[in-house]
């Protein structure tokens, strides 16, 4: 079997998705995982998240992009003041999933938080990103690192192309042009009433909005094959998430 790469959506605290996701895919000893960030905040297993997928990165080779709650996240682990707004939109949940983690344990999650990429580009020139770029020379160009994370407009221009428009045209948009193809998460599907990946031009959108009332996607990034959770809140009951 030759390897796969899968490529994961925005987790936000979905243990339970996650492990029934990873269960589904039938991972084989050389196969890939690059995960496009927000592990944390949302539903009521952030913690333990982090501390599966110290797991798999320890039996599989995985790559870990940061996303903006990680950010967050690892800025209160390393003992910055709670951020208000952070708290609000989940991460008052990942607070909560830390209560019984010891300060050495802490430490051993913010030195995984350190070691998040804001981007990575593999052999066939794509891209992996949490959010997207800004600059039109590419994100190593990038003036505004928050933008990795944060970045909206890649998405919303590649959303918006016509797809009668052929890459060598002069209206394909040319930020899109620098690489194969763009893998991101960041903004949730269900936004435009949507529970699967989205496609726009060269761009591939995996957020399916497991941190809402979605599910957690994994896709194989050579055949477009991809696999879901069950839907999140099913998952978790007694608990309502984040709210869209």
């Amino acid at each position: 079997m030759s390897v796969r790469t899968f490529v994961i959506g925005d987790i936000h605290g979905a243990l339970k998705a996650l492990q029934q996701l990873i269960a589904t895919l039938e991972l084989q000893p050389d196969d890939r995982l690059i995960f496009l960030g927000d592990y944390v905040d949302g539903w009521p297993e952030s913690a333990q998240v982090i501390d599966y997928l110290m797991e798999l990165e320890n039996s599989y080779h995985c790559l870990f992009i940061r996303g903006n709650h990680d950010a967050w996240c690892e800025d209160w682990l390393a003992g910055k003041n709670a951020d208000q707004v952070w708290l609000f939109h989940g991460g008052a949940a990942t607070v909560e999933s830390y209560k019984k983690y010891t300060a050495e344990r802490k430490l051993e999650h913010l030195q995984f938080f350190n070691r998040l990429m804001n981007y990575h580009v593999d052999e066939y020139n794509r891209l992996f990103i949490h959010a997207g770029f800004s600059s039109m020379h590419g994100p190593e160009k990038e003036p505004y690192s928050s933008n990795y994370s944060w970045d909206r407009t890649l998405w919303e221009t590649a959303r918006c192309l016509d797809p009668r428009i052929p890459t060598d045209s002069k209206l394909f948009p040319k930020r899109l042009l620098l690489f194969h193809e763009i893998f991101i998460g960041h903004t949730p599907t269900l936004y435009y009433d949507i529970d699967v990946p989205m496609q726009g031009g060269n761009v591939f959108n995996i957020d399916t909005g497991a941190a809402f009332h979605g599910k957690l996607t994994a896709m194989n990034i050579d055949t477009r094959q991809f696999w879901q959770s069950e839907i999140v809140q099913q998952l978790y009951p007694q608990h309502k998430g984040r709210k869209i």
